[in-house]
Formats: C-alpha cells, sequence, structure tokens
C-alpha cells in the first residue's frame, strides 16, 4: 500500500476540517486534527459503509460521541461520497439552513446516524445501537444466512468518559457482552479548561477491563498500521465490547497549539493556520483544497459500498426464498411497517367504580400487543414488578453464554439475545441513552420505564430524542403525590411541566384503563418523535363508557367527557389523570347545587394544541371564562387552557410521607374542594 497516499488521506481530513472551522470563525479543530489517522482507517479499511445508501440496513453504525469534532464526520462523509454533505455544505460549516451544524444532527444529513453533542450521550446510543443489532440477528439470522451482522464503531472522548452516563451505558454493555461494540478513545490528555491532568486520572484500560471489556492500547495516534491492528483484535473479540485506546494529540500539526487546549474549541487564527500548512506540507492556497489522488482514494467507498450492499441483497434473496416468513416479516420491520391487525388483543376494559391503576392497566395492553410486535422491546431501571413493563413469556435479553439457571427475570429466565425484556438495572442515565441507539438504529420499537420521579435522570437523552425525533416510548410511573408513604423525594410535583416543555415529546396521562389503551396504541403508532405515557400507582375508577365519551377522544389530546344537559355550562372542569375522577364527581355535586358543569378529560396538552381552532373551541368555549384545571402536579402552563378568569387545583410545594389517600386530601384533592373552588369561580 502506497503510505504517501495514506498521509496525504490523513492530512485532507485535517486540514479539510481546518479550513471549514477557520471559515466558520467558530468550531473545535482541534479533535479532528489529532483523530484524522484514526478516522481514515477506520472508514476505509474497516467500516462496511453504501455512500449512495446510507440508509443500507445492514451498514456498520458509526457514532461521533465526542460530537464537538463535528467536522471529523463531515470531512468522512464528504470524502467518501455522501451526497448530502457536499462541498459547499462544508463551506457552509455551522451556518444557518446548513446540513453541518456545529454538532452532528440525525435528521439534517443522511450519514449522521445519531445527534451527539451533550457528552457521554453517544456513548450510549452505540450501546442501544449494538443490542438492537443483537436482537435483530437473533431473531432473523439462520445457518448460511447471516442477514443481520454489523459492527457498531464510535469515537469517544476523555469528556465522555468522564460523564456518569458513559459508566452505566459501559457496565450494561461489559455486562450484556456485546462483541460488536468497537470504541475507539481518544486520549489527548486535553479538555476545555485545560490538561486532563486536573481531572481524570484514572486508569482508564483497567477500568472498562473491570466492566467486561476488551482494552487495546495504540501508543501512537499517528500509526496506521497499528491502529489497524487493534481494530482488527476488537473485531476478532466477539464475546466483548472493545475499548482501542490511542495516545493521540490535539492539534496535531500546529506548531503553536498541538498538545494545547486552545486548539479544543477555537479556530487556530490564520497565521497559525498557515503555520501548520507549511508543517504538513500543504498549500497554503486554496482554502478546502483536496488532492485528486486522496479524494480517489475515499472515493473507493462508493464502489465498495455498492458491492457489500449488492452480495448482501443476493444472500437476502435467497434467505426468503428458503426461509419465507422471517424474511417477510423482517423486510416490514426494515421499512418500519407495523402488522396488520398489531392491536386486536387490546382489551377493552368494562366500567368499574374501583377500577384499577393505570400502571396495572397499562401492563396489560403492554402485554396483547407485544406479541404481535415482535420488534417491540425494552424494560425498566430494575422496576419491572413496580412498573409492569414485563413481558411475558418472551425471555430475557441477556448474554447468550450466561447461566440463566438462576434467574428471576420477568420471562423465567433464556432466549439469551432473542429474549425482549431488557435488564437495565438501576440505570436510568444509561437506559435512555442506549433507547435512542435503538431508535436510530432502525427496525426496533424500544420502550423504557421508571418512576415519574426519576424522569429527572432521563432528561437529557429525552430531549435529544426528541430533537432527532426518534421514536422511543417512555413509561412513568408512579406519577403524582398519591405515590404515598414514600413521601416526597419519591413524590413527582414539577416533573409532568418539565416533560411538557420539551418540544416534540408527547406527555400523555389517562385517566382510566381505557384511556391508557388508547394511549399505548398512539405511542406504538408514533415512530417520528418520542411519547411520554404517565401513570398512576394507584387504582382509578374505569369510567362508564356507555354514560360518557368514548375514550378514543384521547387522540385529540382533550375532548368533552361529560357536558351540561343543554351544552350550555355555567363552569367548565378540566382533569387530567387520576384527578378526572374527581371533576366528574364534582360535577355532580354542583348539578344538585343548580350549576352546571362540563368536564373536560385533558390527557395530553401536545395533541390539544395541534387540532384547529375550530376544535379546540368546542371543548373549551372562550365565551365560558369560568374553567377550573385540576391535577395533583405544579400548576405552571396551566392558564393558558384556563385563562384570566379560571383557576387551578395544582401542587406548588414538595409532598409528604403518609397514605397516598390521606396525602391527595391534605393537598385539597377531593370532590368536596372542587366543588368549593368552582362556586368560588361564580
Amino acid at each position: 500500500m502506497d503510505q504517501s497516499i495514506d498521509q496525504l488521506c490523513v492530512n485532507t481530513i485535517r486540514m479539510l476540517s481546518v479550513d471549514a472551522v477557520e471559515k466558520a470563525k467558530s468550531g473545535h479543530p482541534g479533535a479532528p486534527m489529532g483523530l484524522a489517522p484514526a478516522a481514515f482507517v477506520l472508514w476505509t479499511r474497516f467500516l462496511k459503509h453504501n455512500p449512495r445508501n446510507p440508509s443500507w440496513f445492514n451498514r456498520d453504525r458509526f457514532v461521533l460521541s465526542a460530537g464537538h469534532a463535528s467536522m471529523l464526520l463531515y470531512s468522512m462523509l464528504h470524502l467518501t461520497g455522501y451526497e448530502d454533505i457536499s462541498l459547499e455544505q462544508i463551506k457552509q460549516f455551522r451556518q444557518w439552513g446548513s446540513r453541518t451544524p456545529g454538532h452532528p444532527e440525525r435528521e439534517l444529513a443522511c450519514g449522521v446516524e445519531t445527534t451527539t453533542g451533550p457528552l457521554g450521550q453517544g456513548f450510549g446510543n452505540g450501546v442501544g445501537m449494538a443490542i438492537a443489532e443483537a436482537y435483530l440477528a437473533a431473531r432473523y439470522n439462520r445457518p448460511g444466512f447471516e442477514i443481520v451482522d454489523h459492527f457498531t464503531y464510535a469515537i469517544v472522548s476523555d469528556g465522555d468518559l468522564m460523564e456518569g452516563v458513559a459508566a452505566e451505558a459501559a457496565s450494561l454493555a461489559g455486562h450484556l457482552r456485546l462483541g460488536k461494540l468497537i470504541y475507539l478513545y481518544d486520549n489527548n490528555h486535553i479538555s476545555l479548561a485545560a490538561s486532563t491532568d486536573l481531572t481524570f486520572s484514572e486508569n482508564v484500560a483497567k477500568r472498562f477491563e473491570s466492566y467486561g471489556w476488551h482494552t487495546e492500547t495504540v501508543p501512537d495516534g499517528n500509526d496506521l498500521g497499528a491502529i489497524e491492528r487493534a481494530l482488527g483484535a476488537a473485531q476478532s473479540e466477539t464475546r466483548r465490547p472493545s475499548l482501542v485506546l490511542m495516545r493521540t494529540h490535539i492539534g496535531y500539526g500546529s506548531p503553536g497549539k498541538q498538545d494545547s487546549f486552545e486548539a479544543h474549541g477555537a479556530p487556530l487564527g490564520a497565521e497559525e493556520v498557515k503555520l501548520a500548512k507549511q508543517k504538513l506540507g500543504w498549500p497554503l492556497e486554496p482554502a478546502f483544497f483536496i488532492p485528486e489522488q486522496a479524494l480517489a482514494r475515499f472515493r473507493e467507498s462508493v464502489g465498495n459500498g455498492d458491492r457489500a450492499e449488492a452480495k448482501w441483497r443476493e444472500n437476502l434473496s435467497a434467505y426468503a426464498e428458503k426461509f419465507p416468513e422471517p424474511a417477510k416479516e423482517l423486510n416490514r420491520v426494515m421499512r418500519g411497517d407495523l402488522p396488520e391487525g398489531w392491536d386486536n388483543a387490546i382489551p377493552e376494559f368494562p366500567a368499574d367504580s374501583k377500577g384499577l391503576a393505570t400502571r396495572t392497566a397499562s401492563g396489560k395492553v403492554l402485554n396483547a400487543v407485544a406479541p404481535k410486535l415482535p420488534t417491540l422491546i425494552g424494560g425498566s431501571a430494575d422496576l419491572d414488578p413496580s412498573t409492569f413493563t414485563a413481558l411475558q413469556n418472551l425471555g430475557d435479553f441477556e448474554n447468550p453464554d450466561g447461566d440463566y439457571s438462576k434467574s428471576q427475570g420477568a420471562a423465567g429466565g433464556g432466549f439469551g439475545y432473542g429474549g425482549r425484556n431488557i435488564h437495565f438495572g438501576v440505570r436510568e442515565h444509561g437506559m435512555g441513552a442506549s433507547l435512542n441507539g435503538m431508535a436510530a438504529h432502525g427496525g426496533i420499537i424500544p420502550f423504557g420505564s421508571t418512576f415519574l420521579i426519576f424522569s429527572d435522570y432521563l432528561r437529557p437523552s429525552m430531549r435529544l430524542a426528541a430533537l432527532m425525533q426518534a421514536g422511543v416510548i417512555y413509561v412513568f410511573t408512579h406519577d403524582s403525590i398519591g405515590v404515598g408513604e414514600d413521601g416526597p423525594t419519591h413524590q413527582p410535583i414539577e416533573q409532568l411541566t418539565a416533560l411538557r416543555a420539551i418540544p416534540r415529546l408527547l406527555v400523555i396521562r389517562p385517566c382510566d384503563a381505557n384511556e391508557t389503551s388508547v394511549a399505548w396504541r398512539v405511542a406504538i403508532e408514533t415512530r417520528q418523535h418520542p411519547v411520554a405515557l404517565v401513570l398512576t400507582r394507584q387504582n382509578v375508577p374505569t369510567l362508564d363508557r356507555t354514560q360518557l365519551a368514548a375514550a378514543e377522544g384521547l387522540r385529540r389530546g382533550a375532548y368533552v367527557l361529560a357536558d351540561a344537559p343543554d351544552g350550555k355550562p355555567d363552569v367548565v372542569l378540566i382533569g387530567t389523570g387520576s384527578e378526572v375522577h374527581l371533576v366528574l364527581g364534582a360535577q355532580q355535586k354542583l348539578r344538585e347545587q343548580k350549576i352546571q358543569a362540563r368536564v373536560v378529560s385533558m390527557p395530553s396538552w401536545k395533541l390539544f394544541d395541534e387540532q384547529p381552532r375550530e376544535y379546540r373551541e368546542s371543548v373549551l368555549p372562550p365565551s365560558i371564562r369560568s374553567r377550573l384545571a385540576v391535577e395533583a402536579a405544579l400548576p405552571l402552563g396551566w392558564h393558558r387552557y384556563v385563562g384570566d378568569g379560571g383557576d387551578i387545583i395544582g401542587v406548588e410545594r414538595f409532598g409528604a410521607s403518609a397514605p397516598g389517600n390521606v396525602v391527595m386530601e391534605k393537598f385539597g384533592f377531593t370532590v368536596d374542594h372542587v366543588v368549593e373552588r368552582a362556586r368560588r369561580l361564580l
């Protein structure tokens, strides 16, 4: 192999990144300069991808967890032939409307596998991608037909490894023995503020070995042969994830800023760019210079990708002839379609004044649909017995070499990578990031669960799921002060408001079992953004839908559950979740006092806000200013629905430890208090 061409390619990556940052007058040039050799080896000698078809299902996945080094990714995408990242897009780095933002965004360009930047999140995304690959391979591969067979690679930084989310995800990956997960660690000893000697003195190799990872060390991150050998060894290790520790140099080639934190988060400056180009033997002009020989080497990826995908498609055709049923299912999964009749078994719950908790109803619905949805997989942060998210008789996703004889998992043990219950352990951070990776991988409908109070642990990953429009389903139970004796540490107050504040996140708080059924339908049908189901621990009445409006009204976010006899109410009572039965009770008491009330169930602000104005005004008529919202959570945000003439019964302090019904009563969540506040409005 012509080493001079290789070095030319490496320097092309460096200088393309440097010129883009310099033109933008903003960005991070240092990491792309130090990582160029590793990116070159990985993308041209190992990564299985097809620039002509970035969505090829069996491609290797690449995650740039160190998202600040985004120009490294954009350079590789352009050089290897991805049409979305043209040279013009490179020149528009960090500019309005470009496909090359400051940190990689999945929705802007084909070839960007996941949205990264908040450190540690990409690390967890890669773990989720490896879980998805392992599950799909276990379900669909047959002897001689490795239809799902690819690696997940990532470049991670010191900052990634410092974040707690990466520790959780690394622990999970090692436990699961995800052998097709390979990470390159950019060990450049520099962070934004100064040398990592001030913050990061641990032995990273020993740390990851203790997690159950295989490690390789590359003393010189410019040694292409050493990087290639380390990656080859990592590929050969099939029963452990791998971390390749590379001693790199931030800003490599910059005489004044190499190995300096000054190269991390700011352009080199015109004079330093000139000096760097001179040192690396690069022409000073023109900017964005790409040598023809280097481009030809990079563009070999196009032909290689075409051939790799063509060979795979031949194998897929032979697979379909020999195994028509799994092939049919796999093709549907790859398209992202739901199977016909997937929701036929969803139960319809009979009216019951005692009722059941919406978490219980959720568990029944989940287990009704799971057998029809083979790629619906997920789990909880060690809370299955409380969140009711265990998939019965569908196995545990676990290391196939493990000993299941003592397993006490939800499915009774077994099934290896073909099991559908993922035991995330007490790792909400890692679970959230992994769910995003599963969704980004494709072919999977991922769900995760915990108590609503601990949604705070998932918030960074939930925000990223919303940003990248990932179809993740979150099941949050124990949704209010009705939790009771566990006290204020476990009683969510501000969490509902915080979740509703995330753009694109669909938050649904159903009022009874039948609204919960519809909520699950909406969640599974919604593949273009995340959905949070917010459920009760305590029983709530299952409403009599022969006397009240159908639960399908949930699809519109809010609906008239029970109206005044003449359709002309004196007051509108709005409730969500467990508080809906209180406003129904208040309606009856008010009627006895000759006051007519309309009851509105509002399980989802977002869905309601998306309705036409005419519908919204038919539910909440502008002429009726007396409106009372009742929700056992922070009142913030409700004023947009009750208006200046309305009122809110909410919770504006932390909870208390006592039986749930006592706490609800003491905080004013009783029929009599709703009646009193409604009368006060009038």
